[in-house]
């Protein structure tokens, strides 16, 4: 069932609920009233024949039939009784037929001074009236007329204003139910319109300020995080298909030139090494994408354990030192010492964060004059700050923020081995940790990289 519709069914219910609330209320507190109103006044005619009846010490019959004939006579089918203390009946204005009144009810009665009850065809007032000495017994039935046609009148008009006004909450219910939905409607057909060939010009029109229109906000952003994360992943398709097509490129080409005729050994020798280079640096790439990959997995997916960060730098720097040989040179220092070890350690899976470190190390080493980077430990109340710097060219500042895209080489690297994969990599580690890579770097000075990653105590 369509919302529209949802809305309509659930306003008009609620709505002719509180009508048909409203209108039973309405007719109860009236009946109410119209029987207590009517009790009353056959109480107070009750009270009114006791008064006229005795007189002088005396019951005064003649006189109240002169009266009833004249004056007591207004209410509907009414019925006078009047007993004496012995229950005999003194005076009764019903003609031709036998009165038969429960002893009992004259005895209640006379008990408790004064009665009002309903019975059948009508409402009854009795009433031990004692004057001078004298008591009597009088009960006054009448069968209010008037009052229960006027309450058959106000049901009636209850019933149609219930009926007109459910039918008026349907026709008011869906008309607004529509003007609702409609921007929503809007949304629908303008959002089945974008596909992933003009996502990047695709907007939806937003009026107002309410939830639809903040929906609407929303959906806006979430096509612009679509849109960049397809730009990224077409430049990443092609950046990768590059990076692999000219090593493969490279490697073919060079068997096909070797095999077109017979080679010396050292002519063979010299090849081979060359497709070697070319192999490790497809190998390099293919690491890189994979750790890329990696890297790109949610949080949930990876184990988290307390790592010991000055621990895990020793290892990848000896790491690092093997691979460049004499050559590398890694220096850390601790600007101060822990007073826990806590202080220095995070939560976090270990081989990302040994990727991470690797490629930093690696990169100094790969851009600095003599091969050396330097590693410079730190921490404060919550996280655990590690500086990496190089004595390379620098970066200029319009690239220092792209460096960390994939596949982006910078102007200074140009002459150095690498996809651009290390950085892009490093950053989407520290971002699973909750943590943060930056760049500082002045072009002829070297670069330093800092990481922050929050400590345990934090």
């Amino acid at each position: 069932m369509k919302i529209k519709y949802k809305i309509a069914i659930y306003y008009t219910l609620s709505a002719a609920f509180l009508l048909i609330a409203f209108a039973v209320l309405a007719y109860y507190f009236s009946a109410k009233s119209r029987r207590n109103e009517y009790l009353e006044r056959l109480e107070y005619r009750a009270r009114s024949i006791g008064s006229v009846i005795i007189e002088n010490d005396q019951v005064q019959i003649g006189l109240l039939r002169k009266l009833d004939k004249t004056t007591f006579q207004d209410l509907y089918q009414e019925t006078i009784l009047v007993y004496n203390e012995h229950y005999d009946l003194l005076y009764t204005n019903v003609k031709d037929s036998a009165v038969r009144i429960p002893r009992a009810l004259l005895d209640q009665v006379r008990q408790q001074g004064s009665l009002i009850r309903n019975q059948q065809g009508g409402e009854l007032a009795g009433l031990h009236y004692t004057e001078d000495n004298i008591s009597v017994l009088v009960l006054v039935s009448s069968f209010d007329k008037y009052g229960f046609q006027n309450l058959q009148n106000l049901r009636r008009i209850l019933i149609i204003e219930l009926v007109v006004g459910v039918v008026l909450l349907v026709g008011v219910g869906y008309f607004f139910a529509r003007k609702m939905v409609q921007p929503i409607d809007r949304l629908v057909e303008q959002a089945d319109s974008i596909n992933a060939n003009n996502m990047q010009d695709s907007r939806v029109e937003i009026k107002g300020s309410d939830e639809i229109a903040q929906l609407g906000a929303n959906f806006n952003t979430m096509l612009q995080r679509l849109s960049h994360s397809f730009d990224l992943q077409k430049s990443f398709v092609s950046n990768a298909s590059h990076e692999l097509r000219t090593p493969l490129a490279a490697i073919i080409s060079q068997l096909q030139v070797t095999l077109a005729k017979e080679r010396t050994g050292p002519e063979y020798e010299a090849v081979l090494e060359s497709v070697l280079e070319d192999a490790e640096g497809l190998s390099e790439l293919t690491n890189g994408l994979l750790q890329l990959a990696q890297s790109e997995m949610n949080r949930n997916e990876f184990a988290f354990t307390p790592v010991r960060v000055d621990e895990l730098l020793w290892d990848t720097a000896d790491f690092v030192r093997r691979k460049w040989k004499s050559v590398g040179k890694v220096d850390i220092q601790f600007l101060r010492e822990p007073e826990q070890d806590e202080m220095i350690t995070c939560n976090g899976n270990e081989a990302l964060l040994r990727i991470l470190f690797i490629n930093l190390l690696d990169n100094a080493c790969k851009f600095s004059e003599d091969a050396s980077a330097r590693v410079i430990l730190d921490f404060n109340e919550r996280y655990i700050i590690v500086h990496v710097k190089d004595l390379g060219p620098g970066i200029p500042s319009g690239e220092q923020e792209k460096i960390f895209e994939p596949f982006f080489r910078g102007t200074n690297a140009a002459q150095a081995r690498g996809h651009g994969l290390g950085l892009s990599i490093c950053r989407r580690i520290t971002d699973l940790h909750d943590g943060r890579l930056t760049v500082f770097s002045i072009p002829g000075e070297g670069s330093t990289f800092t990481v922050q990653l929050p400590h345990i105590i934090a």
